[in-house]
Formats: C-alpha cells, structure tokens, sequence
C-alpha cells in the first residue's frame, strides 16, 4: 500500500516523490509501497492530519514528507505486524474547526485505524477532544504540555516529541548560567507560547533568573521592531520563540534594531525553523545560543540510526533537501512524525490489534510501555514514557550558531526534563 491524499499535496519534488511514494494525484492511491508478498493483506490505514496550508504550513510540508518515508520504510520491513501501511493525508488549514472536520472525516468516510500529525496547540485541543468523542486513537506530534496535564482524553497520546514544559526544564539551568539571568521573552500569542512564558518563569526563578518582561507577538504579525522597544534596559537576555510565516523578518529586525550591541540571545529553533542560519541579515546570531530536539546539522548527532532517518527522509548533512539546498528542514519537530509512526508499530504489535475492536488492547499496550530505544526507529534518541500520562520525554540540545551554522554545545538528559505530569489517563473508562 503507500499513500492516498486528499486535497492538493504539498510541494515535494517530482524525484523526492518518485523515490519516497510513487506519483501523487488528485484522490487517488498512489503507487503501492508494499511488497508484492504482502498485496493480498489487509491494510492498516493510518491518517495523518497535515498543516499543509496556514500558519503551520512549513511544517506542515515536512511533517509529510517525514511521514511518507516512514511509511516507505516501515511497509518495507514488512509493514505493522503483517500488514501493509496506508497512509491518508488531509490538509487541516492550520484551523481547529478543519481540524475537527478532518478528524471525522478520517473516522466516517476512510475509516482509518488511527490519527497522527497536529502540531499547532489551537488545532491539537480541538482535535483531541473531538477524538475522544469519536474513541479515534489520536497521536499528537505537537509540543504542548497540555496532554500531560490531563486536559484531554485516554485516547490521546505524545509518544514521537517532547512538550514544552520537559524542554523547558531541562535546558533553564543552563540558559540562565550561561546567558543571562534578567530575561525578556518574546513569545508568540496563543497557548504556545503561553507555556513558555508559564515554564520558564518558573524555572528560572528556580535558577535565580527572573523574567523582567514577556512580549506577545500574534503569530500572523509581519513586522515585528515596535515590538522591540517594550525590552527593558536591564535586560541581559532574550528568550526568543516564534512562529509562523514571518519568523525571518522577525529575526532580521531584531537583528536590526540592536546590532552587535543587544542583550544576548537564547531562542528555540522554532524562530528559525525552515530558514537558513546563513541567510544575509542574520549574521547578528553569530554566538547565539538555540535549543534544538533533533540536530539541523548531522555533526550535532552523528549516529547511525539519524544517518538512516535523514537517507529516507531526503536531508542533507546541513538539514536542508537533497534536491534543493534552499529548501530548509523544521528538523527538531518532522521528527516526531517519524517516531511517532514508529511507536504505532511497536503498540499495534505488542497489542495484537487487528481492528477496531482491540482499541482497549492497544490503549493499555502503550500506556504499559515504559521507553523507547534510540535507533533507526527513533533517531533522535532514547525516550521515556510516563504510560499514565501518555507522554513521552526525551534529551535536548544547545546549540551555538558558528560561521553561519549550528554546534552543538550542549545536550541534556532525560533526567533533566523529567517532572511528576498530573494527567493519570488509567482511570478514565474506555
């Protein structure tokens, strides 16, 4: 089997396309990944809920093409437990009523088995909720720390990535030894960045920092220097974390507005995500700080299992498409597409789910799976998972931008981001 789409597919080469899926068109299947052995079996549909179009758009892009190749490579190891993977894309515009649309859609028209792929936290709250109606198995590749908290359902899980508040606590302690301990935020303005705001606050308070002021930036907003008089004058660093489709005219002004003459920088990549470090106008992150989930560069983690990831997915050793230099990853989020499809496999088979009628089986296979080893499965590397929470955590990474390019300086343990989630999801029905 390989890959139905509905809806007009996101831009991927006429190579990458052959290589990763078969020729797409319109609804129709695309060229079958599964071996001919396999042919006669059923097939496990899985849909991925895509950001194809909107503000998440360019990860959206990637979170496919990330998930094609799975599928590619999972239906060549001889699919999920016998079965040959069907994966069906729907575009849910970035927009939580789409979303929900699309999450019945997948369950009343293509019947799939499962639900992986929102990320954005507006679409990610609706869409849970409505799976829970819908008893849908709902995989989220997001990073909002909402689902551990126990604000949505049992059938909801984050096996692939980590939440914002683990990220958050894990790298704080350094953030605040090692850049500055009077920090400005500048956050985007909805529940993700409200989380950063929240978590770091708090730790860094923990760490003797302090946040002297936080800036919410709406995620649609184009220019951003008016912005950048609110930073106090005692500022000695800036947290900076954005989104959306001008997150480089974000950091060209800020770039601007301070020269070499600003407070230090410390960002999440996501400000950064699917540009390029060496872009002209950004030379001012030279010696800035960013956290990293999974390494842009392939000399930031270097193993076998990411040297296999990036060969299937189509990204070079810089992070970018092998058929187009300037076509830039979302490295630390596409990931989690990957896992997270990893992780399916791992539950489907530990479970012995044949269909619908075994969600109970799978539901308890994952919420009695205690980790993940790091491998071709899970590149990024060994994971924990709190089974009652159903929430997955996992090392981050530091990295200094350094002649245009990002090293990695530092990478924390799970330990570091583990905290006690107050979600127990084993005590809801079924």
């Amino acid at each position: 089997m390989g890959v139905r789409q509905s809806g007009k597919p996101g831009h991927m080469s006429r190579r990458r396309v052959l290589v990763a899926a078969g020729a797409l068109s319109g609804l129709q299947l695309a060229k079958p990944f599964i071996i001919t052995a396999h042919a006669a079996e059923p097939s496990l549909k899985i849909g991925l809920q895509a950001h194809r179009t909107g503000i998440g758009a360019a990860y959206g892009l990637w979170y496919e093409r990330t998930s094609v190749a799975a599928v590619k490579v999972i239906n060549a190891m001889g699919g999920i437990g016998g079965r040959p993977v069907e994966l069906i894309v729907e575009d849910d515009a970035t927009d939580a009523k789409r979303g929900t649309e699309v999450m019945e859609k997948f369950a009343n028209e293509h019947k799939v088995d499962f639900v992986f792929g929102p990320l954005f936290g507006n679409v990610v709250g609706a869409v849970a909720a409505r799976a829970g109606e819908l008893k849908m198995p709902l995989f989220v590749v997001s990073e909002g720390s909402e689902l551990a908290a126990g604000d949505f359902n049992r059938y909801v899980f984050q096996t692939g990535i980590t939440n914002v508040r683990s990220q958050v606590t894990a790298i704080s302690p350094w953030v605040i030894q090692n850049v500055g301990k009077k920090v400005t935020m500048i956050i985007p303005d909805y529940i993700f960045g409200y989380n950063h705001r929240d978590f770091f606050s708090e730790t860094a308070k923990a760490q003797g920092g302090a946040v002297n002021a936080v800036i919410a930036i709406p995620p649609t907003e184009t220019s951003f220097t008016k912005y950048f008089s609110q930073i106090p004058a005692d500022t000695d660093a800036i947290y900076h974390v954005m989104v959306g489709p001008g997150v480089l005219t974000f950091v060209r002004e800020l770039g601007e507005f301070f020269g070499d003459k600003g407070p230090k920088l410390f960002g999440f990549i996501d400000s950064l995500e699917a540009v390029d470090i060496g872009a002209p106008g950004l030379e001012f992150l030279e010696g800035s700080h960013l956290w990293e989930a999974f390494p842009r560069y392939l000399a930031g983690h270097n193993t076998e299992g990411a040297k296999f990831y990036r060969a299937a997915v189509g990204i070079d050793e810089n992070g970018a498409s092998v058929d187009n230099a300037k076509e830039i990853s979302t490295s630390s989020h596409m990931f989690g597409c990957w896992e997270t499809l990893f992780s399916i496999k791992e539950a489907v088979e530990k479970s012995g789910y044949k269909g619908p009628g075994d969600k109970q089986a799978l539901v308890e296979a994952i919420e009695s799976t205690t980790g993940y080893d790091e491998g071709k499965g899970h590149p990024q590397g060994k994971k924990q998972f709190i089974g009652k929470a159903h929430q997955v955590f996992a090392p981050q990474f530091i990295s200094k931008v350094e002649g245009g390019k990002l090293t990695v300086v530092h990478t924390t343990s799970i330990e570091d981001g583990l905290y006690e989630p107050a979600a127990d999801y084993t005590k809801q029905p079924l």
